[in-house]
């Protein structure tokens, strides 16, 4: 279990010597610059004498192939971790180490950086920084590791890959941080003189996110955002609702002897410890689905009926296209859009899985109005739009690496496109639901003030009769904002908008 170290603030000491990439403190050997290649054995590709592989994968190597993945081929978390977890042969219990060695480190990546500038005053080589920031996540963050193991380690590491000329600067650096560590001498910005660099530094975000969380925030509550953490890690699932209903599917999770309890949302339920559940044979053959229960309710919000005909706009993966076409009993039509067609694929395959005749993926860009689907005036039309994804970080948390001012502006000219475009497929009397992953209201709640301003033709819908009792006071004019420390899922933005008329 991870566990965060005290996080000492004061002055870096005398003792506490820093090394420079060139192997000061240490050998001087010249080194052969390696390329980061995720195909190439052992990941980084030998150029040179010195650009040896590993000779033996373990957690701590796993882990630094999936960082290096993430740093330097610019690839998703989650993605990079289980490419290199299914290509592994490790024990489940090896596997379950480099899933948490990695996860400390990308999650707390700002910070690593920013404590390890204080002992290498010129960071070398990739490969080498990233054996640093394993070592590193491991020796702050992780209470089970014994220093010398990590620290052994990483100079076996940066030994194999780059031969001796590292490896004094490897061992020499970490036994700095862990004497700084138990003398609490780790030097951390004065929140009193700087306090959006110290919450920046303090929960690894980088410092424009933090400053628009406050502008729009406060400080308190923003540090309650970037705070929370879950005491437990549960799995939220839902029954496919064409196969059984949920007094049904509970007694099915109590069968399989997995720990569970009901969910935030009806239909979902909560399981711990049910092992890789994409691979189980009952999930295969469609008796149920993974899905958040933030990412039910936007479903939801569009309140299905039987024979309607319904646009997910932006739907991949597939998990509310699906959870749509399932409460209308495989009646009326879900069609299922994506821009990119291997990400519809992803659809199809969860269409396969679940047996819905009803769904009807395509490859389409949902920005770019369809005069036909306007004829078919559709009953509801729901967009997950394309955003920052920021209410995700904590099972996500590479995302606020990603974001900053211009990616931000450049996502909510997609979603206003979007809204633009799809609003017109809608017929009088149909809903419109707006939805995000986010909790900036950039993209949230002034997105649809912009959109109602310059649509008269639509309202917002009171009727908040989808959401659970506890949400209800939650909401405000028909939009509810959702926070994980507050809420205790997912954040997300759910507004739900009515056509009460012709276009002006």
């Amino acid at each position: 279990m991870n566990e965060n170290r005290p996080s000492p603030r004061g002055t870096f000491g005398e003792k506490n010597k820093r090394f420079s990439s060139d192997g000061a403190q240490g050998a001087k050997k010249p080194f052969t610059r390696g390329k980061w290649d995720g195909k190439a054995k052992g990941g980084y590709k030998k150029e040179g004498k010195s650009a040896k592989p590993v000779s033996r994968m373990d957690a701590r190597r796993l882990a630094l192939n999936a960082l290096a993945d993430v740093t330097r081929a610019n690839a998703y978390a989650g993605l990079a971790l289980d490419k290199a977890l299914r290509s592994s042969v490790l024990p489940p219990e090896e596997k379950r180490l480099a899933t948490s060695i990695f996860y400390s480190a990308v999650e707390n990546l700002l910070r690593i950086d920013y404590i390890l500038k204080q002992f290498v005053e010129h960071m070398p080589e990739p490969i080498v920084e990233d054996i640093l920031r394993i070592a590193a996540a491991q020796l702050l963050f992780m209470d089970k590791q014994p220093d010398h193991a990590v620290v052994d380690e990483a100079v076996k590491q940066a030994r194999a890959f780059r031969g001796e000329g590292y490896t004094a600067l490897v061992n020499g650096a970490l036994r700095n941080l862990i004497r700084a560590r138990d003398d609490k001498t780790i030097a951390y910005p004065d929140p009193a003189v700087r306090p959006i660099q110290a919450l920046a530094v303090e929960y690894s975000v980088p410092e424009p996110l933090v400053k628009r969380l406050v502008d729009d925030y406060g400080i308190e509550f923003a540090q309650e955002l970037l705070t929370y953490r879950p005491d437990e890690r549960w799995e939220t699932l839902r029954p496919n609702r064409m196969m059984m209903d949920d007094n049904q599917f509970s007694a099915y999770l109590t069968g399989r002897g997995w720990e569970h309890q009901p969910g935030p949302v009806p239909g979902s339920f909560r399981v711990r410890a049910a092992g890789d559940l994409p691979s189980d044979p009952d999930y295969r053959r469609g008796l149920f689905s993974i899905q958040g229960a933030s990412s039910m309710l936007a479903a939801m919000a569009v309140k299905p009926q039987r024979g309607m005909r319904i646009l997910d706009a932006c739907a991949a993966p597939g998990g509310k296209a699906c959870l749509m076409a399932e409460m209308m009993g495989g009646t009326g039509r879900v069609y299922a859009w994506d821009l990119h067609e291997h990400r519809v694929e992803l659809i199809r395959a969860a269409k396969r899985r679940l047996k819905l005749d009803n769904l009807r993926p395509a490859a389409h860009d949902a920005s770019v109005f369809r005069p036909e689907m306007a004829e078919e005036k559709l009953d509801a039309v729901l967009i997950d739009a394309p955003c920052s994804g920021l209410g995700v970080m904590i099972n996500k948390p590479d995302i606020k690496y990603r974001q900053n001012d211009q990616t931000i502006a450049g996502l909510v000219e997609i979603q206003r496109n979007i809204l633009e475009a799809c609003c017109q497929y809608v017929k009088v009397g149909g809903a419109l639901v707006y939805s995000t992953c986010t909790i900036l209201p950039e993209e949230n709640v002034r997105q649809v003030e912009r959109f109602l301003r310059d649509h008269g033709e639509f309202r917002l819908d009171t009727d908040m009769s989808y959401l659970p009792h506890a949400l209800r006071d939650k909401a405000e004019n028909g939009m509810l904002q959702l926070y994980a420390h507050r809420d205790g899922m997912e954040g997300f933005f759910i507004a739900r908008m009515v056509r009460v008329g012709d276009e002006a």
